[in-house]
């Protein structure tokens, strides 16, 4: 089983309030995405590739107002209303996806080991390039396990994001995931550290933007 970092996940209130803070925060202003209509969201995203981390990027998520809810629980715990009280006071970095060649083997394996990442569905959704499809695991209940250290899963179809992104002037210089459990310390993609401290947040990272260099830290969640 191998997979390794596609994109980091921010959740905000509003996709005003997400390009608002990217642009104060890392002084780049992202790009239209789209609408996911499986879920009821839509999005901004953008670039973050570096030698450690190839073809991965950054996303801005919402609920979208003029979608229908989903019949099940949206993706990265947007539902979850102690996310929606803690994202009035700013966006907030609440995930990760992991890209895999074989998603039903890493799925497979993933829950062998203790983690239920749900089930395997398809997605797609329009974009200003074309229209992307892929396959993610999901959850019916939208929880993010591990505190917010598991990752999503995700296979992409022929065209992934970064195929048709500009360059942002933003790259990922590290990662770390606290809770993190040893016996699948050995899956993790060697970039992506683990951190075994009592404090660790679940994800921390750090990004090179043109305002210098940014950390952010996700918030536990209640597995």
């Amino acid at each position: 089983m191998t997979f390794a970092l596609d994109h980091l996940v921010l959740a905000a209130r509003t996709l005003e309030d997400g390009v608002a803070w990217c642009e104060t925060t890392l002084g780049l202003r992202p790009e239209a995405g789209g609408q996911h209509l499986l879920m009821g969201t839509h999005n901004r995203v953008f670039g973050i590739g570096s030698a450690n981390f190839p073809r991965s990027y950054f996303e801005i998520i919402t609920i979208d107002p003029s979608l229908h809810a989903p019949k099940q629980a949206r993706w990265f715990g947007l539902d979850d209303t102690a996310l929606q009280r803690a994202l009035a006071d700013g966006p907030q970095l609440v995930a990760w996806v992991a890209r895999c060649d074989d998603i039903a083997a890493t799925h497979a394996a993933m829950r062998a080991a203790g983690i239920d990442c749900g089930t395997v569905e398809p997605a797609e959704r329009a974009t200003p390039r074309g229209l992307l499809r892929w396959r993610i695991s999901l959850r019916a209940d939208g929880r993010r396990l591990l505190g917010g250290a598991a990752p999503a899963l995700i296979e992409w179809g022929d065209v992934h994001p970064t195929d048709s992104m500009p360059p942002s002037g933003v790259d990922l210089k590290a990662m770390r995931l606290g809770g993190w459990p040893e016996a699948l310390v050995p899956i993790l993609p060697a970039p992506i550290e683990p951190d075994a401290s009592a404090a660790a947040p679940p994800i921390s990272i750090v990004l090179s933007s043109p305002r210098g260099l940014v950390t952010l830290r996700s918030h536990p969640t209640e597995d």
